[in-house]
C-alpha cells in the first residue's frame, strides 16, 4: 500500500476554510503539515513517546473540534501550539500529581552555578534529558522555561502554588545540571 501524500503547500487560510467544511483531505493536510511540530511539543510533557502520541491525538481532535473559535490573530500554528500545550497540562491534572507538594526551602539547597554546555549539546540529547525529568519539574520546566509563562500563570494552569512552581522549576534545573554533567563530567570544571 502506498503512503499517501497531503498538500502541506497549502496556505493556512485554505486549510482552514476545508478544515471548517469538514473536508478529510484538508484535515489531513493539516495533521501533516503540523504533526511532527506538535508532536514535539507533546513530547516534552509527555512521560513516554505513547503518552506524547495521546497528547497530540487528543490535540488534534480539539483542533478540528474548535477550529471555528480561531480568531486569525496569530499564526494557525501558534494556535495549534497553544491547544496542544493545553491539552497536554489536562490530561497531567488528570494524573496523580507527582512532587507537586515541595517546599520553596528546598530550592537553597541546589546549587546555583549552572554549567554553559547546551551549546554542545544536541536537541535529542536535551530532549532525553527534559523526557527523563519527573512530571512535575517537566511541565513545570516546559511551561516556564520554553513557552514563556510566569510562575503565577503556571500555579492557575496546574492549581498549584506560586511557590511550588517555583521549586519545581529550581529542581528541574538541578535535574538538568545533573544529566548534564553525568554526559560531560569535566563540563562544571570548564566554566568555573
Amino acid at each position: 500500500m502506498s503512503k499517501r501524500i497531503y498538500n502541506t503547500e497549502m496556505s493556512d487560510q485554505e486549510l482552514l476554510a476545508g478544515c471548517l467544511k469538514k473536508n478529510a483531505d484538508a484535515q489531513r493536510a493539516l495533521f501533516a503539515k503540523y504533526g511532527e511540530r506538535m508532536m514535539g511539543l507533546c513530547l516534552r510533557y509527555a512521560g513516554s513517546r505513547e503518552e506524547a502520541q495521546d497528547y497530540l491525538q487528543e490535540g488534534f481532535i480539539k483542533v478540528f473540534d474548535k477550529l471555528s473559535q480561531y480568531t486569525g490573530s496569530g499564526s494557525l500554528g501558534g494556535w495549534i501550539s497553544t491547544v496542544m500545550v493545553n491539552t497536554a497540562l489536562i490530561q497531567l491534572r488528570k494524573k496523580k500529581r507527582e512532587g507537586y507538594s515541595e517546599d520553596i526551602d528546598e530550592i537553597y539547597s541546589l546549587s546555583t552555578n549552572d554549567p554553559d554546555v547546551l551549546d554542545k549539546m544536541s536537541a535529542d540529547e536535551l530532549m532525553q534529558i527534559v523526557t527523563a525529568m519527573p512530571t512535575g519539574y517537566r511541565t513545570v520546566f516546559n511551561l516556564f522555561a520554553i513557552e514563556g509563562f510566569s510562575h503565577k500563570e503556571i500555579a492557575a494552569s496546574l492549581e498549584i502554588s506560586e511557590s511550588t512552581s517555583k521549586t519545581q522549576f529550581h529542581k528541574a534545573k538541578a535535574f538538568l545540571k545533573k544529566q548534564i554533567e553525568k554526559l560531560n563530567p569535566l563540563s562544571s570544571q570548564e566554566v568555573k
